[in-house]
């Protein structure tokens, strides 16, 4: 089972020891999660619009938590910052739960997470106000939040996902048993239900499909990296 950091790792790693794309044979992409984006409730704005208009007002001045250096929330804040044309500053955490924690606090104003059951309390208390879900379609865990390119920036997509992978040059036989009976599991209810109530939506894709995922994914990436400075380590 391979994670999103495949299509993310190249933009932030000076030296890896696999190519995603060379070493690897795809076999269907399982699932995937959105991000939700959410800001503190003292900000004055209550939707991306506005609150992209706040943002350019006060160019370096808003503070955005993201798990880490180079983690897909990070690359995910920085999208929507080239997408919409606002600079804030980035402060990486080890992880998403102490970015969640500040937030709370109003130590920094923003931070996007796809750990939703750790946010929706707190949206429902309205101790922090969703902006947006980062997939292309809303998630059926907040249906009355729209997506960031619904609500203001057409075209943002950001989501973290999974999927199985074997080594290349395993024969395609093997690959086309792999992906029909993987496929056949992730499509029964059972398993559709517990994704669901998590927050995770089935993908199910073709070898082919998620071949071309991950490179779009991979390329993607790279660019939002090179855009925001982001330096490997």
């Amino acid at each position: 089972m391979s994670p999103s950091t495949l299509a993310t790792n190249p933009a932030s790693y000076k030296k890896m020891l696999y190519d995603a794309l060379r070493d690897f044979a795809p076999i269907t992409q399982t699932l995937f999660v959105a991000n939700l984006i959410v800001i503190h409730p003292s900000l004055p704005a209550k939707s991306v619009k506005e609150f992209i208009a706040f943002a350019r007002a006060r160019p370096g001045e808003i503070l955005y938590a993201s798990a880490g250096h180079g983690t897909n929330p990070h690359l995910t804040i920085e999208l929507f910052a080239s997408m919409a044309k606002i600079r804030m500053v980035h402060v990486p955490y080890k992880g998403s739960l102490p970015g969640v924690v500040d937030l709370l606090a109003g130590r920094v104003a923003l931070t996007a997470t796809s750990s939703m059951s750790n946010l929706i309390p707190h949206v429902r208390t309205g101790r922090m106000r969703p902006l947006g879900v980062t997939a292309a379609t809303r998630t059926p865990a907040l249906p009355d939040v729209p997506t960031v390119a619904e609500a203001g920036l057409p075209g943002y997509e950001a989501v973290q996902w999974s999927g199985l992978l074997a080594p290349a040059g395993t024969p395609r036989e093997i690959i086309s048993t792999l992906h029909k009976e993987v496929v056949a599991i992730l499509h029964t209810p059972e398993a559709r239900e517990r994704l669901a109530n998590i927050g995770t939506e089935v993908v199910g894709s073709s070898p082919e499909e998620f071949a071309a995922f991950m490179k779009t994914e991979t390329v993607k990436w790279a660019r939002v990296a090179k855009a925001a400075g982001i330096q490997p380590e």
